[in-house]
């Protein structure tokens, strides 16, 4: 079977290849946005042949994507503070460093733009986040082995909620979310879950007494 374009990790003179793709459409998704990526553009940048980028990605959408594995694969991995309330703080402060970022922030904004009108780019941004918010559930299931959070919490929902304000201020002010609100983000998206907020269905949720 062949691989879908774009898929493949490379290793050597391949990697360094990849590497300098990805930075160059990057950069333009950054300075212009989605409409005016080009793969010829692409290549020139990248000082690598057309021919080279045409037949490892395809498409633009094909470069989009596994420029999304890459953010993913190089993204900072979750920092542990003993909390849950802390840990949801350092999420909180590397969403909003990374959204204030002036190359980041364009490219983010650049990518959920695309992924409107495009599927294959809205499928890669599902898994970047898949990926994200894999990386730091944890860190709630760990609260709710110490007695932080209550049985049944939905890990998953409680990282998408620290991260949600954050993103719709930048999309609907383009504006990057400041310290403060990086700090009220989490500490909602940890009131919520110590109220239960975030309790599966499958789970009652906990009186206010088991609560404590």
């Amino acid at each position: 079977m062949t691989a879908e374009p774009g898929t493949v990790r490379p290793g050597g003179r391949t990697a360094r290849v990849r590497a300098a793709v990805l930075r160059a459409a990057g950069d333009v998704l950054a300075e212009r946005g989605f409409a005016h990526l080009d793969l010829a553009d692409v290549a020139r940048r990248a000082e690598v042949g057309k021919t080279t980028v045409y037949r490892r990605w395809g498409s633009v959408t094909g470069l989009v994507a596994d420029l999304l594995v890459d953010m993913a694969e190089q993204s900072l991995p979750r920092e542990e503070t003993g909390s849950v309330l802390g840990d949801l703080r350092a999420n909180a402060r590397l969403v909003r460093r990374t959204l204030a970022d002036p190359r980041q922030g364009a490219l983010f904004r650049a990518v959920i733009a695309a992924a409107v009108c495009d599927e294959r780019t809205a499928a890669a941004l599902r898994r970047f986040y898949e990926v994200r918010v894999a990386e730091w559930a944890p860190c709630v299931e760990q609260g709710v082995s110490r007695g932080e959070l209550p049985e049944g919490t939905d890990a998953g929902a409680v990282v998408r909620a620290v991260s949600a304000p954050l993103y719709y201020e930048l999309l609907t002010t383009g504006v990057a979310p400041d310290v403060p609100a990086a700090e009220r983000a989490a500490r909602a998206a940890h009131a919520a879950a110590v109220a239960g907020v975030y309790v599966s269905s499958e789970h009652p949720h906990p009186s206010p007494s088991a609560r404590g």
